[in-house]
């Protein structure tokens, strides 16, 4: 069930109304949240319901077990126990095909025929995402941070629908105290929830879409037939889609969750702005990035075993960060592209003593510069479907300039141009804009959001593409 359709239109239009209606009553409330959210995710294939359902009770009872158990050795036991399970089964669904052609590919170079077989696995919508949710509540709970809730608050957590299949990854502290105390519909930001939900649906369904439609998907299916300057557009316009497409789909569930009283976390705060790669991973799917901080660098030993240790660290983490994205090597160089930049930052930071300082414009400005293009390249490895596509799109970027480019359009450059350029408006005018907008009576915010939502209608495509993030 996508957001911006008519059919998710029906659903929360139902699920809103009786969501406020039995909220004073959470032994209610909460099984129908948990209903409305299997029925949610049941749109794409039913049966992956009981694959959220089992994965609810297998984390849930080893929590608690965990939580209880005060012998170390049996509880680093349950733990591992725990993390073999949702990683066998996010392993199973979603790596199981590559890493048996790769195991595959490796033994015929060596002269073996493995017997050995691919299964064309069909990839849970979400699957990486519940997943990461719930090993981050059996570990809070083997450190000490968070105490198992009940399996029926753990549940709505695990499966509650606004973040169910992209995110943002919501961990326990952060969502559990709300399930666990009714919200007050008088303290609702409705203001800030339409404005997310508006810009959202417009990142996605017109900028996004129409840099699809327009020439993303073109020029990277077929490389070799576009010029240099089509490629280049391309790139650029894949940035600004994929950023269209997840940050729009984040805003959406953000404000979806406030409109039935929960605050997520950002996920998203101008990452093309940033001034590094280590910046723009503090700004790009930032929930993400700070779970793989908690739950694998600093387990690995972080920045305190030495230089060389820490520089194994942030490579190990970044490649655990591509393979997250994707069952494919392409995912594993675009991580490992991220980490090898990250590591060169550090390293040239601890040449110089201390810590790069932008301190006039220009230098901050060539920073934003080039971290862009190299964020931008990075992409090319991530878009394509194969190490050949990504080669040919590099070898095109330098070999055919002057060549005709007829998909390189005023349209194009406008919405490359809205999608960067917004994300070096001043904080304060989101903030003045949604002031402004929650003074207004209630017909006139009723009369603002449908024209808002008209012009995203008229302006996008016909039809609406998959997010983008629904297949990791």
């Amino acid at each position: 069930m996508l957001f911006p359709t008519a059919t998710f239109a029906i659903f929360f239009l139902i699920v809103l109304p009786l969501s406020w209606l039995t909220m004073p009553w959470p032994h209610r409330w909460r099984p129908f949240i948990i209903a409305a959210s299997y029925v949610f995710y049941s749109w794409w294939d039913w049966r992956f319901v009981l694959l959220l359902a089992g994965c609810t009770l297998w984390n849930q009872v080893l929590a608690v077990r965990i939580w209880r158990t005060t012998v170390q050795s049996r509880r680093r036991a349950l733990l591992a126990l725990a993390l073999a399970g949702d990683l066998g089964l996010l392993g199973y669904f979603k790596y199981y095909d590559f890493f048996v052609s790769s195991g595959d590919n490796l033994a015929s170079y060596a002269g073996l025929d493995l017997p050995l077989s691919l299964k064309s696995i069909v990839l849970p919508v979400g699957i990486s995402f519940f997943t990461f949710m719930a090993i981050s509540y059996v570990v809070d709970a083997y450190r000490g941070d968070f105490e198992p809730t009940t399996l029926e608050k753990f549940a709505v957590y695990l499966s509650f629908f606004p973040h169910l299949v992209a995110g943002p990854i919501v961990r326990p502290a952060e969502l559990i105290p709300q399930i666990s105390t009714p919200r007050d519909p008088r303290r609702v930001d409705t203001s800030r929830a339409f404005y997310l939900i508006a810009t959202g649906l417009f990142k996605k369904v017109v900028i996004a879409n129409y840099l699809a439609s327009s020439i993303v998907d073109q020029v990277f299916a077929t490389p070799g037939q576009h010029s240099s300057l089509e490629i280049l557009i391309a790139v650029y316009a894949y940035a600004v889609q994929i950023y269209a497409d997840f940050s729009g789909y984040t805003d959406i569930a953000i404000g979806i969750a406030l409109l039935l009283g929960f605050q997520f976390p950002q996920n998203f705060d101008s990452p093309y702005a940033a001034v590094s790669v280590q910046d723009f991973w503090r700004r790009w799917h930032m929930t993400l990035s700070r779970w793989l901080r908690d739950y694998v660098y600093i387990p690995l030993g972080g920045n305190r075993r030495g230089r060389v240790l820490t520089y194994r660290n942030l490579m190990l983490t970044m490649l655990i960060g591509g393979l997250w994205h994707g069952a494919a090597w392409t995912f594993i160089v675009w991580g490992g592209l991220h980490g090898s930049a990250m590591v060169w930052e550090r390293w040239r930071g601890e040449r110089r003593g201390t810590a790069e300082r932008h301190e006039t414009t220009w230098t901050r400005w060539r920073a934003r510069f080039l971290t862009f293009q190299f964020v931008c390249f990075a992409w090319i490895f991530f878009r394509a479907d194969s190490f050949g596509a990504a080669w040919d799109m590099i070898t095109g970027l330098f070999t055919r300039w002057g060549e005709p480019s007829p998909l390189v359009t005023s349209g194009v450059l406008l919405a490359i141009a809205v999608g960067i350029g917004s994300q070096y408006l001043p904080a304060r005018i989101p903030r003045v804009v949604m002031a402004r907008f929650s003074r207004l009576p209630v017909l006139g915010q009723a009369t603002v959001l449908g024209l808002a939502l008209m012009v995203t209608s008229v302006m996008g495509p016909e039809g609406v593409a998959p997010f983008i993030y629904f297949q990791f």
